[in-house]
């Protein structure tokens, strides 16, 4: 080996240190960066002289690098409780963008999924990263005809998502009558329930004994029952039993043993109740018309009104329980992720919605990715082909919600990488100054 030789392959060892502590100090500052993967450096020697005619040969090498990162493997999960942070078990990666147009050339990939919501709603990472979706229904059902299309995918977005409410289908009144009150004894009860726009109203309910196992019940909704929202008088209430015409009036007929016979001389059985005449300040034109199906037992049976003596002195109403399914308007309180990726609404009035699924990206060969930033990387053609799937299909990996996983870096290796880089590091420079010297001799012996 030349000195010439000598010294290109002492630079180029102070090189490929160099580069090995570089990656070292990556690996070690990112310890604690969230799905982080380790930085290796790899080391090949380059022959650059070879005589091969000659029986001795005369070599002179340098040494190439190139560095990588460790693209398949796991990091650790560590559970947070946070209900926007994701993680992934396995293989695959997130889809994320910088620009909220999701542009295709936008896509990028990344395993970091410590998301939270931003000012404009949107689901991000701490690399303010976009998280892409795919719509889905309240049951979470997702509505794109191509699922495994990246043009499927929009930015996750919890503001286009307003408040709720569920309007009152069904009230089921289970309440047992005195007996032993007088004819012409009144007794009031009331129920809540909601309109389409989740405003509360009150039906009023006065039961009045007409004669012995008789009663009639007057429906009203009297009241102003919640901020900004009326129920005026023009309001009226329409049952429908089956018979003809409208009332808002009732008569219960009730058998010896107590059950419940007849209303309005129909076989008991659940009716339908029509509200009409709502006005809501959440709509200036009113809520549209309120039909909601009441159940009070079936006939010759105890499971809903029954005629029992109260045995007290003051006869009154007893074992009152009114429930009904209608929820008030709620406004959106924050949004889950479970370990199928379903990102569910939560509302304050505890209703919950499915909006959105989250797919994860896998790809052939993940370890031809290009790192662009941080965490993040694009596709190229040394990754292979993407497939876009629901998580725990083929090779995608598991979802693993409100964790995160964790960097890759094992600190004490690095430290024993760092001392063997620094030890050859200082041995290239010995091998440099040396060489330097023998230039100088070389040179005195010339003079």
């Amino acid at each position: 080996m030349s000195l010439n030789s000598a010294l290109n392959a002492a630079v180029s060892g102070l090189k490929a240190q160099s580069a090995a502590l570089a990656a070292v100090s990556e690996n070690i500052a990112n310890a604690s960066t969230t799905a982080y993967k380790t930085r290796e450096i790899s080391f090949q020697s380059l022959v650059t002289n070879k005589n091969i005619a000659s029986s001795t040969n005369q070599v002179g090498g340098v040494v190439t690098y190139k560095t990588s990162q460790a693209m398949t493997e796991q990091g650790s999960i560590e559970i947070t409780g946070v209900t926007e942070n994701i993680a992934i078990e396995g293989q695959g990666f997130f889809v994320v963008t910088d620009d909220v147009s999701n542009q295709p050339s936008g896509y990028t990939y990344t395993r970091n999924g410590n998301f939270s919501t931003n000012e404009d709603g949107l689901l991000i990472n701490d690399e303010n990263m976009i998280l892409l979706g795919q719509a889905t229904d309240e049951n979470g059902v997702v509505t794109a005809a191509n699922k495994n299309d990246l043009n499927s995918l929009e930015p996750i977005d919890v503001n286009s998502i307003g408040g709720t409410a569920e309007e009152t289908t069904t009230v089921n009144f289970d309440m047992n009558l005195p007996a032993d009150a007088n004819i012409a004894d009144t007794f009031t009860t009331a129920f809540e329930l909601f309109d389409e726009l989740g405003v509360s109203h009150t039906i009023e309910v006065v039961w009045t004994k007409t004669a012995v196992n008789t009663w009639t019940a007057d429906y009203s909704d009297p009241y102003q029952t919640a901020d900004g929202a009326t129920s005026p008088a023009s309001a009226t209430i329409d049952v429908d039993t089956g018979t003809a015409g409208v009332q808002s009036q009732l008569t219960y007929v009730f058998n010896g043993d107590g059950s419940l016979n007849t209303i309005n001389g129909v076989a008991a059985a659940a009716f339908d109740i029509d509200v009409t005449g709502f006005a809501t300040s959440l709509n200036p034109t009113g809520a549209n018309d309120l039909t909601f199906s009441m159940n009070m037992g079936t006939q010759n049976n105890y499971d809903g009104l029954t005629q029992f003596s109260s045995d007290e002195d003051t006869p009154d109403i007893s074992d009152l329980t009114i429930e009904q399914d209608g929820v008030r308007y709620g406004q959106l309180s924050g949004v889950e992720i479970d370990d199928e990726g379903i990102v569910t609404a939560v509302f304050d009035n505890g209703v919950r919605n499915a909006i959105y699924q989250i797919p994860i990206a896998t790809f052939s060969n993940p370890q031809g990715l290009t790192n662009i930033q941080g965490t993040v990387y694009d596709e190229n053609e040394r990754a292979g082909n993407l497939i876009l799937g629901l998580p725990g299909e083929g090779n995608a990996g598991t979802i693993q919600p409100t964790a995160l996983e964790q960097s890759t870096t094992d600190t004490s290796t690095e430290f024993n990488k760092m001392i063997i880089s620094q030890q050859a590091y200082s041995s290239a420079a010995q091998v440099l100054s040396t060489v330097d010297e023998m230039f100088d001799s070389l040179l005195s012996a010339v003079r």
